[in-house]
């Protein structure tokens, strides 16, 4: 009769053998436990929103800081405001205006160039100041816990509330030049409200190029300058595209071109000279379109990299 022989068991562990060491848990599984989560993580889209939105009073009162210490070291102050547009403006119709004849066929020219100028320049200083906005506040950025992107839309609240300081003052020029009062200056209001959505956008979007690639403030300059000369800032689009043989692509490029569409809104409203006729179609669904596309796909865009800024 065959027996099957079973292997002797284990010696047990004497006095002298260290018992065996308990599984390492991984940094992750240690976080779980202890309800920890990854500092500076992005939060979902909406809860993003919701925390920018409750930030909405150090958003104002940041942006009204820097635009009190803008000028605070200037000795005419906060006149700067004002003056310096208005110098642009005065440069612009000396070269524009006088020498190369841009405002023959132009009615009201002084009131059209200023506006324009006022309008741009509120675009051309937004994105400029949210190229910096990260990469140029690095120790406010690394020092304290808030959405990122409250800088750059606090840098084009500082440029929307520049431009209405400006805005006094092209009311007595409008006034000055012979321009009525109307009620289409209330339409200002919504274009306003149209345009800062997008320049807030477009703000968002170079901050994070900005903090990626600092560089890229040394660029914008040239693209802004180049941006603002197909814009009609200084030049009717409507009247030197007129009876043209242009490609109906590039009539439509300079029509719906986004800082365009703004000014000549803006001139719309505050300019009874300034026909409907000279707008692009539907041009209140475009600037809608546009103040849409820039806001929520700047916003967006700058959410997806919310973990990265301040880093490295």
């Amino acid at each position: 009769m065959s027996q099957v022989l079973q292997p002797p068991p284990p010696p047990a562990a004497g006095p002298s053998e260290p018992a065996a060491a308990p599984p390492v848990e991984t940094p992750a599984q240690l976080a779980a436990r202890y309800g920890l989560s990854v500092s500076g993580a992005r939060p979902s889209l909406s809860e993003y929103g919701s925390q920018l939105w409750a930030r909405r009073h150090f958003i104002r009162a940041f942006a009204t800081a820097k635009l009190t210490a803008q000028y605070s070291q200037a000795k005419l102050g906060q006149l700067w405001q004002v003056a310096n547009p208005l110098l642009n403006a005065a440069v612009y119709f000396l070269i524009f205006g006088l020498l190369l004849g841009t405002k023959k066929g132009v009615p009201d020219y002084v009131p059209f160039l200023v506006t324009g100028v006022f309008v741009w320049t509120f675009t051309q200083s937004s994105i400029m100041a949210g190229t910096r906005a990260i990469s140029g506040n690095l120790g406010l950025v690394r020092a304290l816990h808030f959405p990122r992107a409250a800088l750059p839309v606090s840098f084009a609240l500082q440029q929307l509330q520049q431009l209405l300081f400006s805005m006094c003052a092209l009311v007595v020029i409008l006034l000055a030049f012979g321009v009525p009062v109307a009620a289409s200056w209330l339409l200002a209001l919504p274009a306003l409200v149209l345009q800062f959505c997008f320049n807030a956008g477009v703000a968002m979007v170079m901050a994070r190029w900005g903090a990626k690639t600092p560089d890229i403030a040394q660029l914008m300059p040239f693209v802004l300058r180049t941006w603002m000369y197909v814009s009609g800032v200084m030049w009717s689009i409507d009247h030197v595209t007129h009876n043209r043989d242009l490609p109906h692509v590039v009539l439509l490029a300079l029509r719906c071109n986004p800082a365009a569409v703004y000014i000549d809104l803006m001139r719309f409203a505050l300019i009874d000279s300034f026909h409907a006729s000279q707008l692009p179609p539907h041009v209140w669904a475009v600037a809608t379109g546009w103040a849409l596309l820039a806001g929520i796909g700047g916003f967006t865009y700058f959410w997806k990299a919310e973990e990265t800024y301040g880093r490295g």
